[in-house]
């Protein structure tokens, strides 16, 4: 092959790269919700939307980590995780008078233990991860609900707890400079650069394959199953630094978009292949993509219907640039 043809290749490949593809839709969907609100790309909605972007994107983040793990993994539950481990650091924050910072701490090895049950059934026991982390969803949203019989429990204005969720560092809000772009780096650098890395993707490319070469597979998958549970944990310590309370369905359907987020960014549903950094950018396409609707006073069941048009729409538009490059 010759030079100049290597180099179309090259630059052919770089198109068809789903990131490159999320990268211009974030760009244009941008363009157009400032266009249907005057208030899109004020300063104060800016930040608004990276806050929320914070919590979404760390469970999407735990989420797309399951899925690569293969043989069907998902986690239903994440949603779920988050309310009951933000009720629980509420519970100690508030009725305990523990430390908001200790609570915190002691809500995400919750989130661990909470993801270690789905990992148990998962990958100890061999049942389907749709049905185990749908009824994990609906015990730890129930188990939600009960602790405080629907209401909400703070404690968490002192100890300078807040400033995790309502301040900013040099005009980015502290949840994405301190939580979410840290988690992301390091999943991107352990994806990418060490052992698990490998061992992930071999396991959710060939269940088979990796125990040929002495990965224990399931206690990789376990593991995955409690890192979803503690990023999600994680999300439910920034909400409550955000709102300042804890609400027991703070979590509810945000497990729906942590799958749309982590498919979207590229993230193989069988498992095995996809990049952490694609998930990055889908997050900021949703986001902008909610966020701007809601300004534009757009009804939640249309939202919902244009988000669906849209990921759609984007998958057919990223499979089209995919095979043009591959040809």
């Amino acid at each position: 092959m010759t030079t100049g043809a290597l180099a179309g290749r090259s630059i052919r490949d770089r198109v068809g790269d789903r990131r490159v593809f999320l990268a211009v839709l974030v760009v244009v969907l941008g363009a157009v919700m400032s266009l249907l609100s005057p208030y899109f790309l004020q300063v104060s909605n800016l930040l608004a939307m990276t806050q929320y972007g914070a919590v979404i994107g760390l469970l999407a983040l735990g989420q797309a980590f399951v899925i690569l793990g293969g043989r069907g993994g998902i986690d239903l539950s994440v949603g779920s995780v988050l309310s009951l481990s933000g009720i629980v650091m509420g519970v100690l924050a508030q009725n305990l008078g523990l430390s908001p910072w200790l609570a915190a701490a002691a809500a995400v090895v919750l989130g661990a233990l909470l993801g270690s049950v789905n990992g148990v059934m998962v990958a100890r026991l061999g049942l389907p991860p749709l049905i185990v982390t749908l009824s994990t969803l609906f015990l730890y949203g129930a188990l939600a609900q009960v602790l405080t019989e629907g209401g909400q429990l703070g404690g968490f204005d002192r100890e300078g707890f807040a400033a995790l969720g309502q301040s900013a560092i040099l005009g980015v809000p502290t949840q994405v400079l301190l939580v979410l772009a840290p988690m992301f780096v390091l999943a991107i650098w352990a994806q990418n650069r060490t052992a698990f890395g490998r061992r992930l993707h071999q396991v959710g490319t060939s269940d088979r394959a990796a125990g040929l070469v002495g990965i224990d597979v399931n206690r990789l998958r376990f593991r995955l199953y409690c890192l979803s549970g503690a990023l999600a944990a994680l999300g439910a310590v920034v909400t409550n630094a955000w709102l300042l309370t804890a609400r027991p369905s703070a979590g509810t359907g945000m497990e729906l978009q942590a799958i749309t987020i982590a498919v979207l960014g590229g993230i193989d549903i069988f498992g095995g292949r996809g990049h952490l950094s694609g998930v990055l950018l889908a997050l900021a396409v949703v986001v902008v993509l909610s966020w701007g609707l809601q300004l534009a006073q757009v009804g939640n069941s249309v939202q919902t219907g244009i988000l669906g048009l849209v990921l759609v729409g984007a998958a057919l538009l990223n499979n089209l640039i995919s095979r043009k490059a591959a040809g």
